[in-house]
């Protein structure tokens, strides 16, 4: 990853080497006005170029192409690779492939990040009350947790997670 133009959080957690992660805050980018600053969100009614602008910048200093969901406060969690389409309906996000990044946008909802210990596979949820509940007892985290087991064939206890800042 380059040194970006703007800030971001990089998790304090024990996760291989091969697995990057981060949250980005709101300073920098091309938004304007009342989303001043380094907006991702085409749903909340700023210019569109200016988020598309935005979404660029965060890639080019990532180095990789960033998935960005169409999210829903569900519990569905999409497989993702760099030829999967943006706003997927999906509240997560999965992958093994090393030039993508699994991304979710959060205000006062709780993103969390998961990774096996062998750094196979990562992936990104976003947990709101509706998420975490669920409609059938299984909510976002849950369904995400039960993906990556069968896709890396690793055991729950294997995961780890890092949860990101929200309103508590």
């Amino acid at each position: 990853m380059q040194t970006p133009e703007f800030d971001w959080l990089v998790p304090d957690w024990p996760a291989p080497p091969t697995v990057r992660a981060l949250c980005t805050t709101r300073d920098g980018g091309s938004s304007l006005g009342r989303y001043a600053g380094l907006n991702l969100g085409l749903h909340v009614g700023d210019a569109a170029e200016a988020v598309q602008a935005n979404r660029q910048r965060l890639q080019a200093a990532m180095g990789v192409r960033a998935v960005f969901l169409n999210q829903v406060h569900g519990v569905h969690s999409a497989p993702v690779d760099a030829q999967a389409p943006d706003a997927m309906e999906a509240d997560g996000a999965i992958t093994s492939a090393s030039d993508v990044a699994c991304t979710v946008m959060v205000a006062d909802c709780l993103p969390v990040l998961l990774c096996d210990a062998r750094g196979r596979a990562v992936a990104a949820a976003h947990a709101g009350w509706r998420g975490l509940l669920g409609s059938t007892g299984q909510g976002v985290l849950e369904v995400a947790v039960a993906r990556m087991c069968q896709q890396t064939g690793a055991p729950a206890q294997e995961l780890m997670a890092w949860l990101g800042p929200c309103i508590g």
